[in-house]
This record gives structure tokens, C-alpha cells and sequence, in this order.
């Protein structure tokens, strides 16, 4: 029994002179200028422990304890700040994440607008419009260079034609009026060949 009540009096003689020289010595500057881990440090190196008790002065205590809570007390403030500040950044974001989707369905209806062209109501992009136009120019073109080829080529068979036929008129009038004078002539002949034949007969004199 007697070692215990020795240790409870040690004890209380430590922290009676503990006291006693808290009420002398001031408070150390570094409770008032050093942050809280800088705070717990120093008190972790200037007091001592004995037999797992460690000997704190109250004063210390007291403004170590009121350092912690207004620490924390802004700390929770500055944490309540963040969590409101990341609400009304995250509202913005969300504001404007819809800003944009609105943008890019603007943009995108302005694109597929600006890419396509209505016929009869019907959308077409540009570029299947374009490949339309072009294949049916192209085959306009062709046939208009078809068509050229083909009248170009019918004129040149009609002037070959009628020269031909004009020839052939012409070589038909030479013929025929060569015909016609062949005829004079054969019938010409004929009569004076007659008249020939009937001179050369008896009695034909006295008969003329």
C-alpha cells in the first residue's frame, strides 16, 4: 500500500510545482504564433512523462485546446465554404454542360440545314444533291454531245443524198434527153431510109 500512495504523492508534488511554476512563467510564444502540429510538437518536447501520464500545464492546456477548436471551427468553415463553392461551380457546370448541349444541337441542325437542300419536301444532303445535278448534267451533255454528232451526221447524209440525187436528176435529164435525141435521129433515119427505099422502087417516080 505504501508505494502506490508514494507514487500518488509524487504525483501530486509534480503537478503542484507544476503549478506552481505555470503561475511564474509566461506562456510560450510559440502557442501563439506556430500552427497546431507545430503547437502539439513543442508541447511533445518541453514536458515529460511519468508513468504514462504527461504533464501539461492547465494554461497551456486551455489555449492549446482553444487553438485546436478554432482551427477546426475554420477549418469546418473553409470546408463549408468549398462545399458550397463546388455546389454553385458544379450548378454552372451543369448550367452550362445544357448551354452547350443546346449549342451543339444548334449547331448540329444548323450543319445538317446548311448541308442539305429540301425538294418537295424531302431533305437531301448537299453533296448527294451535287452528285444528282452533276449526273444529270453529265448525261445531258453527252446527250446533247450525241445529239450534235447524230444531226451532224444525218445533214452530212442528207447533203451526200441530195447531191447524190441532184446527180442523178441531172445524169436522168442527160439521159433522157439524150434518149430523145437518139429517137430524132433513129426516126430521121428511118424515114429517109423509107425514102430511100421507095425511090430506088420501079413506078415510084411516076407516083411522086
Amino acid at each position: 500500500m505504501k508505494y502506490p500512495l508514494l507514487k500518488i504523492s509524487l504525483i501530486a508534488i509534480a503537478f503542484l510545482s507544476l503549478s506552481l511554476k505555470s503561475n511564474s512563467q509566461p506562456i510560450p510564444e510559440e502557442y501563439r504564433s506556430q500552427s497546431i502540429p507545430e503547437q502539439l510538437n513543442f508541447t511533445q518536447e518541453h514536458t515529460r512523462v511519468y508513468e504514462n501520464f504527461r504533464a501539461v500545464r492547465e494554461d497551456i492546456f486551455q489555449l492549446l485546446a482553444k487553438n485546436i477548436n478554432d482551427s477546426l471551427a475554420r477549418s469546418k468553415k473553409t470546408i463549408n465554404n468549398l462545399i458550397t463553392e463546388k455546389n454553385r461551380l458544379n450548378n454552372r457546370i451543369d448550367s452550362i454542360n445544357q448551354s452547350l448541349a443546346s449549342t451543339n444541337n444548334n449547331l448540329e441542325s444548323m450543319t445538317r440545314t446548311k448541308n442539305s437542300i429540301r425538294i418537295l419536301g424531302i431533305e437531301i444532303h448537299k453533296a448527294t444533291y451535287n452528285t444528282i445535278m452533276w449526273t444529270i448534267l453529265g448525261i445531258l451533255v453527252a446527250m446533247l454531245v450525241i445529239g450534235y454528232l447524230t444531226f451532224k451526221q444525218n445533214r452530212t447524209t442528207t447533203l451526200k443524198t441530195r447531191k447524190e440525187l441532184t446527180d442523178l436528176l441531172k445524169e436522168f435529164e442527160d439521159y433522157k434527153q439524150k434518149t430523145r435525141l437518139e429517137k430524132e435521129r433513129t426516126t430521121m433515119e428511118h424515114f429517109n431510109e423509107i425514102k430511100k427505099l421507095k425511090a430506088s422502087m420501079p413506078g415510084s417516080r411516076s407516083q411522086l
